[in-house]
């Protein structure tokens, strides 16, 4: 018997943690850069689970690859080999410039794993040099660890005692930075463009001057692009688009189209902190989760992908730089790289971040507010002019009536 959306929102109040302010929709599938709920009404997905979907809804090379390897073995533990995990490691490492390639389920405990192998190094050199120095308004997870490296203390209240040795500076002030530096600083951690915190990117010169202050202080230069990474920039890794390259990179979201992974890359000097039973995971690599991933890594840096996330990554920034010329009193500023976008709301608005959201939900568009005041935008990699023509008009008729 099929359930009423109804009997599915009571089910899920009854029974599920209430750890969501969801939308009033139940989603049931996908095609392409649309999704469907179970009553049929169609929706074009331009936050895709989170910039997760890269390849979008139903991309069949996808499809086949899990279903073939789920017919095949799905999880064998990490205690054997086996070729999807070594492939994509591998692809991995070339795609960096890096040395070493570690899968786990997910991009906190990818930056949990960045976090433990940065204090290993470094109490190598010295036991005291233990400080991590993160960003106001970064977003870097949710167990412990990464939720004392987040810069956002909402999100940390109630979870006292947090883990000690965590700074935090503001993201593009390099004079800051280098007077919270010292010989003790293990790693700094940045996301090389901030998504959760309000969409912003590096300035400048800023990464190259952070990259050499690191340098400076023999401490490492973590960079996490569970957001910013897999193409969303127009770059697969988007630090280079500022032409450095970290000692650590974390991944996830998009990395598997969908289904769970993330990873951490790290050069050759600072993998050899890792002796056998340092670090470990149960389903992290998993056959499913890295056939998954390979076709994501087969797909997304391919130069004809990419730019398109480029082209039209910038027609969709020029058609929301409109819409705030149409709109100066609604929209303030628009910023953002290739297909990570974020146009931020003033205080006049007749209609919050999260009442324009559930107004462009009811005329048939899924995006995102994060910050309260910023909507985000972070489709799937595969959508044309047309998707971004689409989105805008229902964004214009949303601004029509929040004047």
């Amino acid at each position: 018997m099929n359930e009423s959306t109804q009997q599915i929102f009571d089910k899920d109040a009854r029974d599920y943690l209430p750890v969501f302010n969801r939308y009033k929709i139940v989603v049931d599938h996908g095609e392409g850069v649309y999704t469907y709920d179970n009553e049929g009404n169609r929706y074009i997905d331009f936050l895709a689970g989170i910039a997760v979907n890269v390849l979008g809804h139903n991309y069949r090379p996808l499809v086949t690859a899990i279903a073939e390897q789920a017919a095949k073995v799905i999880h064998i533990s990490n205690l054997y080999y086996t070729k999807p995990q070594a492939d994509a490691a591998s692809k991995l490492v070339k795609l960096s410039g890096l040395g070493r390639a570690f899968f786990c389920n997910s991009g906190a405990e990818a930056n949990e794993g960045a976090i433990k192998i940065a204090r290993k190094f470094a109490h190598n050199i010295d036991k005291d040099k233990s400080q991590i120095i993160t960003a106001w308004n970064s977003f870097h997870g949710r167990t412990l660890a990464t939720l004392t490296a987040t810069g956002q203390p909402h999100y940390q209240h109630g979870y006292e005692p947090l883990p000690g040795g965590f700074d935090y500076v503001h993201y593009n002030d390099i004079d800051e930075l280098e007077k919270t530096m010292s010989d003790k600083t293990c790693a700094v951690m940045l996301e090389t463009i901030q998504g959760e915190g309000g969409v912003y990117p590096p300035k400048g010169d800023y990464l190259k001057q952070v990259r050499e202050l690191c340098n400076k202080y023999n401490a490492l230069l973590i960079l996490d692009e569970i957001q910013a990474g897999i193409g969303r920039s127009g770059k697969f890794f988007a630090y280079d688009k500022y032409n450095i390259k970290p000692d650590i990179v974390t991944l996830a979201k998009g990395l598997a189209g969908g289904v769970p992974i993330g990873a951490f890359i790290t050069t050759e000097e600072v993998a050899a902190a890792f002796k056998p039973g340092d670090h470990g995971t149960t389903f992290g690599g998993n056959p499913l989760a890295c056939a998954a991933a390979n076709v994501v890594l087969d797909t997304v840096p391919d130069e004809k992908f990419l730019n398109n996330v480029i082209e039209v990554g910038k027609y969709f920034k020029e058609t929301l730089y409109n819409l705030k010329s149409k709109y100066p009193e609604l929209i303030v500023d628009v910023r953002g790289e290739g297909l990570i976008l974020g146009a931020e709301l003033s205080d006049q608005n007749k209609l919050t971040g999260v009442e324009i959201v559930n107004e462009c939900m009811k005329r048939g568009a899924i995006i995102n507010c994060t910050v309260g005041k910023v909507l985000r935008f972070i489709p799937p990699l595969i959508i044309t002019k047309d998707h971004v023509d689409e989105v805008i008009s229902i964004l214009d008729a949303v601004m029509n009536t929040s004047k």
